[in-house]
């Protein structure tokens, strides 16, 4: 497995690899992940790592100018081990991946999976990183076809709408492109005792709280949710909101600008295998992303831990969630905080979308359910 980011950071991409990398192991393959210098080591898959660039103390895994290099290094550094390693199958994720996956396909005849996670192109307009319709722009998105169109002899995506943009706008062959869903260990996320967490975070017993995981910016809807929250406060809500993810700096800054901080505890960063442990704190989790770029993996961690969950309406969400979820108008931060007021006040809601989500967790979503299915692509697909 290709993952050319600072692996492993507690962000989607790095745990779909990471559960993806879990799962196939489960399924009897033998697996490493090789990344680059920076990150953290996860437990039970092994992890190869490129050596060390001695300037770069950290790499984004938004879009950087350091990427092109930076890939160029990794690629040279990840054909010196495939030709030890000798891999019947590489799996790489993002366009970055892909590009070095498909230099490697080129010298070693290896076949090669291309792990879809959105257009990096559009990626890069919403980051603020180049401008649409600039000469930037142009030559991205000629690279990013012609890597969706060369590079793999498969590529999979993370939801329905992604593989429907890719075949559409992108014109990728249909036949070219499978679709499976994120993944979840159901082991690790479940639910905590609440009442267990509340005392740790100091969070007396009968608060209302609301929970968030994940990074931290607008794409994720983090400024909506805040307006939101000053809708809730207006009205005299006495919800509580406990927010983790990074970078909070900002966020903490302006919900004091707000003056809403003390309906809301910014935790920062939290660690993927503590993630759940926290998430039992809530009565209800809320994604307010508005990018339709990608999946939404955290909506199957709540749906692990029995999180009764609201989010906008859009096709990635829906595809997760079903008749799980609760579905605010896309973007609308007045309607978002009526869905999350109204689920708070519902105590027999709560529990009967916490305990469907938790059943399609287990039963349509698990590491081994993900295995067998991603498995069954490569044999199917590929012929392996």
């Amino acid at each position: 497995m290709l993952v050319p980011t600072p692996y492993f950071s507690d962000r989607g991409s790095d745990v779909r690899a990471y559960e993806e990398a879990k799962a196939l192991i489960r399924c009897g393959h033998n697996v490493r992940i090789f990344t680059c210098h920076l990150g953290r080591e996860m437990p039970g898959v092994a992890t190869i790592r490129m050596p060390r660039v001695s300037w770069l103390k950290q790499l984004s895994v938004h879009p950087s100018w350091h990427k092109p290099y930076f890939d160029i290094l990794m690629s040279y550094q990840a054909l010196k081990f495939a030709r030890a390693f000798r891999p019947h199958l590489i799996h790489a994720y993002g366009h970055e991946g892909a590009w070095i996956g498909g230099r490697l396909k080129k010298r070693l005849g290896t076949p090669l999976v291309f792990e879809y996670q959105g257009s990096l192109t559009g990626e890069m307009i919403e980051q603020g990183f180049i401008k649409e319709g600039s000469l930037l722009h142009r030559f991205n998105s000629w690279l990013e076809r012609r890597i969706n169109m060369r590079s793999a002899d498969l590529i999979v995506t993370n939801s329905v709408s992604a593989a429907r943009n890719l075949v559409g706008p992108w014109g990728a062959d249909k036949k070219m492109v499978a679709s499976l869903v994120d993944g979840v260990d159901t082991a690790l996320f479940r639910p905590y005792e609440r009442e267990e967490v509340r005392i740790k975070l100091r969070i007396p017993p009968g608060v209302p709280l609301v929970v968030y995981l994940g990074t931290l910016d607008r794409n994720q809807g983090i400024d909506t949710l805040l307006s939101s929250i000053v809708l809730l406060k207006s009205k005299g809500s006495p919800i509580r909101f406990l927010i983790m993810g990074a970078p909070e700096e900002e966020y903490r800054a302006k919900a004091v600008e707000l003056g809403i901080e003390r309906m809301i505890i910014f935790t920062g960063r939290i660690d993927y295998e503590k993630a759940p442990f926290y998430l039992s704190a809530g009565d209800i989790a809320v994604s307010p992303k508005i990018s339709l770029i990608g999946s939404n993996g955290k909506l199957l961690n709540y749906m692990a831990c029995r999180l009764p969950t609201v989010a906008f309406d859009m096709p990635a969400n829906r595809e997760l969630l079903g008749d799980a979820g609760v579905y605010a108008k896309y973007g609308d931060s007045s309607d978002l905080a009526v869905k999350m007021n109204r689920l708070l006040r519902n105590r027999d809601e709560q529990a009967r979308l916490g305990r469907l989500g938790r059943e399609m967790a287990e039963q349509l979503h698990s590491l081994d359910c993900h295995g067998k299915a991603l498995s069954e692509i490569y044999r199917t697909r590929l012929k392996m």
